[in-house]
């Protein structure tokens, strides 16, 4: 009997600290992974990331490559020209400089809408427009359109989940009517949809079928929620990486600038949620991972932390505290490490707490389970401490990584989204 040829369905991770790329098969069983770790952002760096990627599939997985899909981080933007040359440095998820342009916002948005953001990529885009950069004949991308625009030359498209903080109603899949005239912004499509078939330049430098389709992408933190296969109400993923994201699935979409909530579509529900700026970043600021690992096994998690931080590298957070100037709150600082990590354990899966306690206080529905996903997974002391906070179950994702929910992506389409 002659086996069915392979098939092989890539789906590319760009987050804060590196890109990785996961491949799957049929059966939807990881063929490969590599990682591709960096400490600086910039186009330049997230090219020669994804060029090292595919060029380090297996031979086998690149030559049986039949979709592939990137996510990026949500409203990481860049500006470019008209042959894709960025003409900018990009704009990173967590800059705050749209803070200059809110006032300009204001009387034409919503109140209470998500792009009244300092972060929001409509602030990122006024804010460029009112320094003179941002003008007729270049293009405005997120992170995740830009990549893909490396593999397809298809420029000036994006999905309806990068959009999101650009302002696009994911409600009417339209540009709303309050939507000021601003030329080069991008088509939006579904996540998933096919774009069309791999630049040929780049199918033969990497030895990657001509057939091969190239999809529209979708954010790191929907990708990680994909990955864990959520699909029931009240369901929630946190992501535990370099900073801290909630999605829970909910019938009733909640949108509140105030707080940094905002809801992406998800097929008939809304996944609803935030960004925190505290996370794993903070973490690693203070901690090698085997110092993280050792100190946390001799911490109980059944007792409570004396040390009450708002954990952030500098100031400004997102969500569930909308507020640029929120100042770290790192002191007292104990002798004792152990002492200091368990603070910064509890601390976080406070912040986590009050935020999924926030998105219940605005309607959306109650929280049953917590899957994790993201580098922070991984600590089970860190588990028990979030369960204990959180009063719910709380479990690792089948599938932790935002590449596996890429994957899916490409080979499944729409994947409920």
């Amino acid at each position: 009997m002659v086996s069915a040829p392979l098939s092989s369905y890539l789906g590319i991770d760009f987050g804060t600290s590196g890109a990785r790329a996961i491949a799957i098969d049929s059966q939807e069983t990881i063929q490969a992974q590599i990682h591709y770790p960096f400490n600086q952002q910039t186009p330049q760096i997230w090219q020669a990331a994804l060029f090292y990627l595919l060029q380090n599939l297996p031979p086998n997985v690149r030559k049986s490559l039949q979709r592939i899909a990137i996510n990026g981080t949500s409203a990481t933007v860049l500006l470019c020209d008209n042959f894709g040359n960025p003409v900018t440095a990009p704009l990173l998820y967590n800059d705050s400089r749209g803070v200059q342009v809110l006032e300009k916002i204001r009387p034409i948005a919503p109140p209470e809408h998500l792009v009244l953001s300092t972060t929001s990529s409509l602030a990122k885009l006024f804010w460029w427009w009112e320094t003179g950069v941002y003008s007729p004949g270049t293009y405005f991308l997120h992170q995740a359109d830009w990549l893909a625009f490396l593999l397809h030359g298809q420029l000036g498209i994006s999905d309806y989940h990068n959009a999101l903080k650009l302002g696009y109603d994911v409600g009417d899949l339209r540009y709303p009517d309050w939507f000021p005239d601003v030329p080069g912004l991008p088509t939006v499509l579904t996540p998933g949809t096919t774009v069309g078939t791999i630049n040929p330049e780049i199918s033969q430098k990497f030895d990657i079928p001509a057939h091969c389709l190239v999809c529209m992408g979708t954010t790191d933190s929907i990708a990680a929620f994909l990955a864990s296969g959520v699909r029931q109400r009240g369901a929630s993923v946190t992501s535990l990486g370099s900073t801290l994201v909630l999605k829970l699935l909910s019938q009733t979409r909640v949108d509140d600038s105030r707080y940094g909530i905002y809801s992406h579509r998800f097929g008939d529900l809304w996944l609803t949620g935030g960004a925190s700026n505290t996370g794993g970043a903070v973490l690693r600021h203070f901690f090698g991972d085997e110092e993280l690992v050792r100190l946390s096994q001799g911490i109980d998690p059944n007792l409570s932390s004396r040390f009450h931080y708002y954990p952030l590298l500098k100031p400004g957070d997102r969500f569930p505290v909308n507020d640029p100037h929120l100042l770290p709150r790192l002191e007292p600082r104990p002798d004792n490490p152990g002492e200091f990590l368990q603070g910064l354990l509890e601390s976080i899966a406070r912040i986590e707490a009050l935020g999924y306690g926030k998105l219940q206080e605005l309607g959306a529905d109650p929280l049953k389970i917590v899957y994790t996903a993201g580098g922070g997974a991984k600590n089970l002391t860190w588990q028990r401490i979030r369960e204990r906070l959180l009063g719910v179950t709380v479990m690792v994702s089948p599938q932790t990584e935002a590449a596996y929910g890429t994957a899916l992506l490409a080979k499944q389409g729409l994947v409920g989204c």
